[in-house]
Parts: C-alpha cells; sequence; structure tokens
C-alpha cells in the first residue's frame, strides 16, 4: 500500500530549531549564486517583525520550503522563497507560491513584488508561468544587472476581474 506524504503549509517561527536550516540553506545557496555579490541577508529580527508572515510547508512535519510576505501598505514583498533541493522539480515552489498569494489575498492584499537573481532561472520561471511581470525596482532595491524586479495583481476570486 503507497501512503502519501502530507504537505501542509502554514505560518511559522523562521527561528525554529526546525526551520532556521531552511534559511541557513537558503543563504549560502545565493551566496554559491552570487559569489561576487555583496548580499545581505534577512535576518532573523526582520523576519519576526509584525508587517512579516513567514510561511513554511511541512512534509510529514518535516519542513522542506518557506517563503515570507512583507507588508509595506500599498504593496506585499514575497521574501526568502526556498525549496529544498531534494524537492525541487515536485511543483513545491508552485504550490508555495499560491500558499503565500493566498495568504496576501485573504490579508487584505492586492499588489505583490518580489526581486530575484538572474542566475535563478527556474525561479525566473515560476514566476513568469504565475502571471508576474518585471517592474523597476523598489523599496530598498536598486537597479544591479544581477537582480530582477517583478510584480503580480492579485484578483480576488470572489470578484469578477475588472
Amino acid at each position: 500500500m503507497n501512503i502519501r506524504p502530507i504537505l501542509h503549509f502554514a505560518v511559522d517561527d523562521p527561528g525554529a530549531p526546525d526551520v532556521l536550516p531552511l534559511i541557513q540553506q537558503l543563504d549560502g545557496y545565493l551566496t554559491e549564486l552570487y559569489p561576487t555579490a555583496n548580499i545581505q541577508p534577512v535576518s532573523l529580527e526582520e523576519l519576526r517583525r509584525p508587517n512579516v508572515t513567514f510561511l513554511t510547508a511541512r512534509v510529514d512535519g518535516t519542513p522542506v520550503a518557506c517563503g515570507a510576505c512583507v507588508d509595506h501598505g500599498d504593496y506585499v514583498e514575497v521574501k526568502r522563497m526556498y525549496v529544498l533541493p531534494a524537492c525541487r522539480g515536485l511543483g513545491l515552489g508552485k504550490q508555495l507560491l499560491e500558499a503565500l498569494e493566498r495568504h496576501i489575498r485573504d490579508s487584505g492584499g492586492h499588489v505583490v513584488r518580489l526581486e530575484t537573481g538572474t542566475a535563478q532561472a527556474e525561479a525566473l520561471e515560476l514566476y513568469g508561468r504565475a502571471g508576474y511581470r518585471r517592474c523597476p525596482p523598489f523599496s530598498d532595491h536598486r537597479a544591479n544587472p544581477q537582480s530582477i524586479c517583478m510584480e503580480k495583481v492579485l484578483h480576488d476570486p470572489h470578484r469578477p476581474a475588472e
């Protein structure tokens, strides 16, 4: 008998002992991709601010992916999306992005922005397929040849699109 693993998305503490390794692996992954860039990782204190929601995806209780939503008032920024390498190619990134967007929509957000790097081809493909389009740099992001900013307007599924 085949027992399928159970995938569960939930708001989580980024500093939890079983979640922190995901963040550390993400930092290492970005450092490998962009060795000459001056990447300043988002601190735990920043991820625990009241305007930030940190989600994890867990399989049978084990965290395998994470992402954060930062509410800036007129838009929400998606940050810190990461899927463990062993779990890539299974559609988990798409499911995580959809869970983040659901949370944003349920919290009243309509405009989502994000920044990713040019070396992250899979992420760029995922965001493009999900309807994100390039936009000018925003917030503290600056024009950078290794950086791409994107945005998407979320529509309320209970109201017809205008």
